[in-house]
């Protein structure tokens, strides 16, 4: 393991505040949003709150693996919110917006789950892949990434909220 791999190994109890704190903003910039809510899109470019809400479910169904846990919905399931895929533009294209949430509860409660009972070692650890390309990833530092992830996006959901016209939630 490198230096700055073992550097950025961090602590279970920090991730797993993290990700409480990931699904408390979620699910406070979602409450009270209509499907219809979830389609508007943000001009002059990017993903409305169906996709980003499907992309943080999508994370989590492949993400849990890390932690010895599975999803009832895996990443195929949600591959039409998968990194890289297209704005969902259209309302056919879009699952609807409760089962998306619901989904990204239990990826969240079950990630969660995952880390109160993963061993520390499991963090210095060689992770199965790396999203950035880094040849020293390490369990720790992939979830770590998994985490800020999901932090970006989860800050996204606030602007969706209030570009379908509904005031602010996190306060």
């Amino acid at each position: 393991m490198s230096h700055l791999a073992a550097e950025a190994t961090p602590d279970l109890a920090a991730l797993r505040h993290q990700a409480r704190m990931v699904q408390m903003v979620v699910r406070r910039n979602v409450e009270g949003l209509s499907h219809a809510d979830s389609l508007v899109q943000p001009t002059p470019g990017g993903n409305c709150l169906n996709w980003v809400v499907g992309h943080l479910a999508w994370t989590y169904a492949g993400a849990v693996a890390l932690v010895g846990q599975r999803t009832r919905l895996d990443q195929g399931a949600l591959a039409r919110y998968a990194r890289g895929g297209a704005p969902v533009t259209e309302a056919a294209e879009a699952r609807d917006f409760g089962q998306l949430v619901a989904a990204f509860d239990e990826g969240s409660e079950r990630f969660d789950a995952g880390l109160a009972t993963l061993p520390p070692e499991t963090l210095g650890r060689p992770a199965p892949d790396s999203p950035t390309g880094d040849p020293n990833e390490t369990v720790g530092s992939l979830l770590a990434t998994v985490l800020f992830h999901q932090a970006y996006h989860s800050g996204q959901t606030g602007v969706l909220r209030r570009l379908a016209g509904r005031a602010g939630a996190i306060k």
